[in-house]
């Protein structure tokens, strides 16, 4: 059983099996034709795995932290979420947006209608569609006061986030604010400093605050557009991109009329422990690598 368990737990390619992964049914084959054991069955081979919560079928994706300055960008999100900004608490005339696009949003007009749910069926979509064209959704989030501001666009681009920037920055409170933070991340519509000037040059009170790079889950729009990928896009059935903006609009409508802040846990305490294990992983992966290329 060990020598079951030490195969699940080496990459396929590494024993020069042509597979991705292992599955169980892949499993049984391969340990009966290498004589670790007779012939077996899938499930016992599953059975064995579940002892130690062996799951070679699954995987997940990971990537190394690349930014050098991420700690402390990442902290900067973190603190304004907390209504803190350079170790001093925020004042009442003083707001965190959260902001990014969301590109390329499909019309896709089906060639039969969808048909609404009934007893015991789901609502039934038609897999065959025309194309009606795509547009971006931009979107500003109030993260203290849980408002949202969104407009379409034909493209992203540094002109249609500035319209974006404008749509906000011209309308009170932020027009009289004292400063209005803009949470972003690493996109070319707002990277650098260079953005970061633009911005401060066309609203004097508005300060850019960039996430680390490959960072976006810290930007909070991210979980408003989630919701619209669940409420609002899925299943995408639309006559045309008329339609895709209207039904935009009315659900920013719906929203604000009942939204409340999320509920944000994540704080810069967390972080030091997120990091902290990233670090001991890293080592843990670099020490493995060394292993494997002495051996």
């Amino acid at each position: 059983m060990a020598q079951v368990k030490a195969l699940a737990c080496r990459l396929p390619t590494e024993t020069e099996v042509p597979l991705a992964r292992w599955s169980c049914p892949e499993l049984a084959v391969e340990l009966a034709s290498r004589g670790i054991t007779g012939p077996i069955s899938a499930s016992t081979v599953r059975r064995w795995l579940r002892e130690d919560a062996i799951k070679p079928w699954q995987h997940r994706s990971w990537i190394f932290i690349t930014d050098p300055d991420f700690q402390v960008k990442a902290e900067r999100a973190l603190d304004l979420y907390a209504r803190t900004w350079q170790g001093v608490p925020l004042g009442a005339d003083e707001y965190v947006i959260s902001a990014d696009e969301k590109t390329s949003i499909q019309a896709r007009c089906r060639c039969h209608p969808t048909l609404a749910p009934g007893r015991a069926r789901a609502m039934r979509v038609n897999h065959t569609y025309g194309r009606g064209g795509a547009l971006a959704y931009l979107a500003a989030y109030d993260v203290h006061r849980a408002k949202v501001f969104g407009r379409t666009e034909a493209r992203t681009g540094i002109d249609p986030f500035m319209n974006l920037v404008a749509q906000v920055m011209s309308q009170e409170p932020y027009a009289g604010a004292k400063r209005v933070f803009w949470v972003v991340d690493n996109g070319s519509s707002h990277r650098g400093q260079k953005a970061a000037d633009r911005l401060t040059a066309a609203f004097p009170n508005a300060v850019l605050v960039h996430t680390p790079v490959h960072a976006s889950w810290l930007n909070q729009v991210e979980i408003y557009f989630s919701v619209v990928q669940r409420k609002v896009v899925s299943p995408n059935d639309f006559t045309d991109l008329a339609q895709v903006r209207d039904r935009l609009r009315a659900f920013e409508d719906r929203y604000n009329a009942t939204a409340q802040p999320f509920q944000w846990k994540f704080t810069t305490s967390d972080l030091d422990g997120l990091l902290a294990r990233l670090d001991r992983h890293t080592s843990d992966h670099q020490e493995e690598s060394s292993l494997r290329l002495a051996a």
